[in-house]
């Protein structure tokens, strides 16, 4: 399960005094578990946007001590700016990243907005899909009257904030704040070879969901079409949830499609790539590039990879670098400006520095297993060794996805790979965890005993620290030993030219499962529940004895494999 992760954007509304900016926006660096990714600060509309990123908790505590500081910093009966605004910080929309669903963000965004209402007399609004009344959604509506309108707009029942005050003079400070939660919007651009600003708004309005005015005859000069009440009639484009309008970047000496993309999981970057592509095509025109402005989630990238590749019929079944990789020469990120995944990927962004044996070199891997620390040890490395017959069987069906002539099975292979892959990952997170388990209980015994409640507490912690030692190995065995039943199909359909790949695979794996199973039955022996460790061992040693006999096969066909293919 992938690690929680939500967005923040709050608004507030100054854009001119640094010293002010920095005070606001240093509270939210001084949060643990939150990470700042963008100040931006508009001098023109007297606002800035800030953009950060991390646990729930973490940026709920952050959001709410910004939008503090920004109350207590900025007044509203002062504050001028082009800009629609309400409040001293105007809104804060809360965003899923990953590991989240929508419906808790909108629980996370109704927290956040009853706190600020209770401990800070802010009213305010919940809206898009935290709004309680459908009219309430759409942000322009909310801030509608903006600040100046506020006094008696709080008064109108229609009106009324969903939390917190009424009465003017307990907010005219501060004004109010707009909280909600909605899907991540993608700023992107894409890249014309036309230096006509008609023809590329003409390829924006075939593709935005607002389309273009509706004609007589579908003519561009045919005259304005109205309904019955006098309204225009608008032709829809042909993709949702995207904004868009052609213009021309002078710097670039290109036209550019400038889009907003409101919801990547309905229509994500790279299904509006291709549209614009056979949009521009037919006006005659060639897409040359894309670029990003500011951050993508890593799945939207991940996604737009295995489309491309699954469009050359090519196995998803690599690594997410190389996916990464396809997506970005596919759709010419790199065109304006270099593309740095690690700062353009909010996941990779944000990724702490950790000690995990796997990014170590295969000499450090090596020479830190043999040097005098007792971990790494035989857990570790027998999950990396299954590792390696996982990326082994891997690497056959990739190969197998990819032979001449046999077109037809890349399908098959690629999704064999692609299971190969999370074999792949979860073994190599066992490598650090098996460690992480053998230095827990270093730590439990080495904690006090100099009361008999410590003791206790020692005991305990021993305890619970050995059962964790006991099944990290025990994961290693299940996983490499349902890896076995992988590397037998593969054996029995994969390239014959790599079959003794897959056999030293099968190898790699039984030994994956013993090693675990040794370090299973070693740590046991100081687990004190007896009925439940006679249930591990007996489990344990169900596991070693399949995957025995499971290699048996493996072998068998693959030495039939290699002898009937000479």
């Amino acid at each position: 399960m992938s690690k929680k992760l939500l967005e923040c954007v709050p608004n507030f509304s100054e854009g001119n005094n640094t010293e002010i900016i920095r005070n606001i926006t240093n509270e939210v660096k001084n949060v643990k578990g939150v990470t700042l990714l963008n100040v931006d600060p508009g001098k023109a509309t007297n606002r800035t946007v800030v953009t950060f990123v991390g646990d729930p908790e973490s940026v709920l505590e952050a959001a709410f001590k910004l939008i503090k500081k920004a109350a207590e910093l900025i007044n509203m009966e002062t504050q001028q700016g082009e800009h629609p605004r309400m409040g001293a910080t105007d809104v804060c929309p809360l965003i899923p990243i990953s590991g989240i669903t929508m419906q808790e963000t909108i629980k996370y965004s109704e927290l956040l907005a009853k706190k600020v209402s209770d401990e800070l007399n802010i009213p305010t609004y919940l809206y898009e899909y935290s709004a309680k009344q459908k009219y309430r959604s759409n942000l322009a509506q909310v801030r509608s009257g903006e600040y100046e309108g506020l006094k008696n707009k709080v008064k109108d029942p229609k009106w009324q904030p969903d939390f917190g005050p009424t009465e003017f003079n307990m907010f005219k400070k501060s004004g109010a704040t707009a909280i909600g939660a909605r899907d991540f919007l993608i700023a992107y651009n894409i890249n014309l070879n036309t230096t006509s600003t008609r023809r590329a708004n003409a390829i924006a309005f075939d593709i935005r969901e607002k389309g273009r005015i509706a004609r007589q005859n579908n003519s561009l000069t045919g005259s304005i079409l109205k309904d019955k009440d006098g309204n225009i009639i608008w032709k829809p484009g042909t993709l949702k949830h995207v904004k868009a309008i052609g213009w021309f970047i002078e710097e670039y000496g290109i036209c550019q499609i400038s889009m907003n993309l409101t919801n990547i999981h309905e229509t994500p970057i790279h299904i509006v790539f291709d549209e614009v592509c056979k949009r521009a095509e037919k006006r005659g025109i060639r897409v040359t590039g894309s670029e990003l402005v500011g951050l993508i989630p890593l799945k939207s990238m991940l996604d737009a990879g295995k489309y491309f590749l699954k469009k050359q019929q090519r196995s998803t079944g690599i690594s997410e670098n190389e996916i990464i990789k396809i997506a970005q020469t596919t759709m010419g990120l790199d065109e304006i400006q270099k593309f740095d995944a690690n700062e353009k990927i909010i996941e990779y962004r944000i990724k702490e520095e950790r000690n995990s044996l796997c990014d170590l070199s295969l000499t450090q891997f090596t020479q830190e297993t043999a040097s005098e620390s007792p971990a790494p040890g035989g857990g570790s490395i027998s999950a990396h060794i299954g590792a390696l017959g996982a990326a082994l069987t891997t690497m056959v069906a990739n190969l197998s996805s990819h032979k001449r002539g046999w077109d037809e099975k890349w399908e098959v292979f690629s999704k064999l790979a692609d299971k190969g892959q999370k074999y792949i990952t979860n073994l190599e997170h066992l490598v650090d965890e098996d460690t992480n388990a053998f230095n827990a209980i270093i730590n439990a015994f080495r904690l006090n005993e100099n009361s008999e409640a410590e003791k206790k507490t020692k005991a305990i912690a021993i305890q619970k620290a050995t059962l964790n030692a006991i099944k990290i190995p025990l994961q290693v065995m299940e996983s490499s030993l349902d890896l076995m039943d992988l590397i037998e199909e593969i054996v029995e359909i994969g390239n014959p030219n790599s079959i003794s790949d897959v056999g030293v695979a099968g190898l790699c794996a039984r030994s994956a499962v013993l090693g675990a199973y040794l370090n299973v039955i070693i740590n046991a022996k100081d687990y004190k529940e007896g009925k439940e460790k006679k249930k591990i061992l007996l489990h344990a040693e169900n596991l070693k004895s399949k995957a025995i006999n499971k290699e048996q096969k493996i072998i068998e066909k693959t030495i039939r494999s290699i002898r009937n293919s000479s």
